[in-house]
């Protein structure tokens, strides 16, 4: 991860969970709150900016594994120093490729 984005991530303490995203990857992808937070203390992390999808609020995503190497793809944004989950699915192929050359 480069300096700019772990720096991003040392402001931030902790997590933005309401109604509005706390159940939305679990009916959607399988994926619980805890496993989108794992990946953010587990090595390798691979943090971009997403540029697609930052037209009202600057998102990024992270590319990391949970406890039990799972791999994700999580997009979020940093709120008040907190990361607001977007969205989180499993690794595609493609992903799967670029994290494993981290």
């Amino acid at each position: 991860m480069d300096k700019i984005h772990k720096s991003l991530l040392h402001q931030c303490s902790g997590f933005d969970w309401d109604k509005g995203n706390i159940n939305k990857n679990w009916l959607k992808h399988k994926v619980s709150p805890a496993e989108c937070e794992q990946i953010f203390f587990n090595h390798p992390l691979v943090i971009q900016d997403d540029k697609i999808h930052s037209k009202t609020e600057k998102r990024f995503y992270a590319l990391g594994k949970t406890d039990l190497k799972r791999t994700l793809f999580i997009a979020f944004a940093v709120r008040n120093s907190l990361i607001r989950v977007i969205s989180a699915r499993d690794m595609s192929r493609k992903e799967r490729e670029v994290f494993n050359n981290e």
